[in-house]
């Protein structure tokens, strides 16, 4: 009896806490759209003396055309290569030399450009983006030179990398049709076909205000920001040409898939991959959730049982991909010496099945929130992860204010929610299969 009356404090205080989110801890930006479509937020934090600049770019590689890919992973290395204003290369040594730090990514639906500053040098960090918005350097020096940089970086971190093919090898056995089919790094064979043209192309129809979010956390004046970005952004040109979004909808899955990779590893791998819904939907929360149950941490489900208690893996985890469109949850270990695919695998399914038949304890349950809750916060602990939400949030769910709401959507997830979603999607039909095996074990 004492035990539950705890519990049930705890669960009282983790809901209050997220209650709570939204007052004392809400995070207050501002947020507006100039004439040329650039959408804007702005959040201030004067606890320390740091800026961090960002813009997000809805583009990734799931914008692509086929036959072109990589395109987007391409202009994430080209928009450094300088503009009219900005000689080859200065990009990062204009930054370093103000004391900040400077970097990109990109993803299947975005590319996101972001600098690291020192408070007064925010004005930097608005004309570098504003100067990649308007006369990006397109030139065949600058394409040539980031084709051999594109293509060595996928040498060194997929070709040559133990396991390193698993996401091209996982996503082109899941989809037929959606464009996810492709990993936005691309193939050589696309990148070395384009003409400057069609790069040109591609960054007038996506590199416009319009298609892109300034976000700017950390200590600035709100009123003197504004001013400059009116100062370095309105005067860009809204883009003209019409921004493609892809409307194919995979065809549903209706038996599993199954692949042997041979590969220079020593030891076996097992990955499994799950069509579940996008990003932003209620089962999505859920799913969030199974993953934590799932690997949140050495003591979660499976690395407890295949690494700890069975011995069978060194090491195991499953990852839900945020996607804008729906996407895959991964459940993936990797074989301990002298253990076989098969074992791997039927103990990884045995797992997946506990979730479906077993339920819950609400002590298991209550340190589950906790760990959501601990992790949303770390997330938006920083300046730099703030600008980032923010972004994130006004363009995939077109509310920035989910930085101050998210986490009760999390909280609102039962015991039942994570067991159901387990049941409807984690099932053989509905996924692919990948072992990864030693080139040694390749039959002859």
């Amino acid at each position: 009896m004492k035990s539950k009356f705890i519990i049930c404090l705890l669960w009282c205080a983790t809901s209050l806490a997220a209650m709570a989110q939204s007052k004392s801890n809400k995070i207050e930006f501002t947020e507006y759209t100039l004439p040329n479509g650039l959408h804007v937020i702005l959040h201030q934090d004067k606890s320390t003396p740091n800026v961090a600049v960002s813009v997000l770019y809805h583009v990734g590689s799931k914008n692509e055309v086929a036959g072109r890919s990589g395109f987007a992973h391409f202009f994430e290395h080209l928009m450094f290569e300088g503009t009219e204003n900005i000689n080859r290369g200065e990009y990062s040594s204009l930054v370093q030399k103000a004391g900040g730090a400077l970097n990109a990514n990109t993803s299947f639906d975005r590319t996101y450009y972001y600098e690291l500053l020192p408070s007064n040098q925010v004005e930097l960090g608005l004309w570098l983006e504003a100067e990649r918005m308007k006369h990006a350097k397109i030139d065949q020096v600058g394409v040539e030179t980031q084709r051999k940089v594109v293509q060595e970086e996928k040498r060194e971190r997929i070709d040559n990398q133990p396991y390193g093919s698993m996401g091209e090898n996982v996503f082109s056995l899941a989809f037929k049709e959606h464009p996810y089919k492709t990993m936005p790094i691309g193939s050589f064979e696309d990148l070395n076909a384009a003409s400057i043209d069609e790069f040109r192309d591609f960054y007038k129809t996506f590199y416009v205000p319009n298609n892109a979010t300034l976000s700017i956390a950390g200590d600035i004046n709100i009123e003197e920001t504004k001013k400059m970005i009116e100062k370095y952004f309105a005067g860009i040109p809204k883009g003209t040409k019409e921004i493609p979004r892809p409307n194919t909808v995979e065809p549903k899955q209706t038996e599993e898939r199954r692949k042997t990779v041979y590969d220079n590893i020593q030891l076996p791998a097992v990955i499994q991959a799950y069509h579940v819904p996008e990003q932003g939907t209620d089962d999505f929360y859920a799913l969030s959730m199974l993953t934590t149950l799932l690997s949140g941490g050495e003591s979660a489900r499976l690395p407890k049982a295949l690494v700890d208690k069975q011995q069978k893996a060194v090491a195991a985890a499953s990852i839900p991909f945020p996607t804008e469109d729906p996407g895959l949850f991964l459940t993936f270990a990797i074989a301990n010496m002298g253990v076989e695919v098969d074992d791997l695998e039927k103990a990884m399914d045995a797992e997946v099945e506990r979730v479906k038949t077993e339920p819950l304890s609400d002590r298991e349950f209550q340190k589950l929130q906790n760990q959501i809750e601990s992790n949303f916060v770390q997330q938006n602990s920083t300046v730099a992860g703030r600008a980032e939400s923010l972004a994130n949030y006004a363009v995939y769910f077109g509310d920035a204010n989910l930085i101050n709401t998210e986490l009760q959507r999390y909280m609102k997830v039962t015991k039942d929610d994570i067991q159901r979603v387990a049941k409807e999607y984690l099932t053989k039909n509905n996924r692919v299969v990948l072992h990864y095996l030693p080139k040694s074990a390749q039959p002859k």
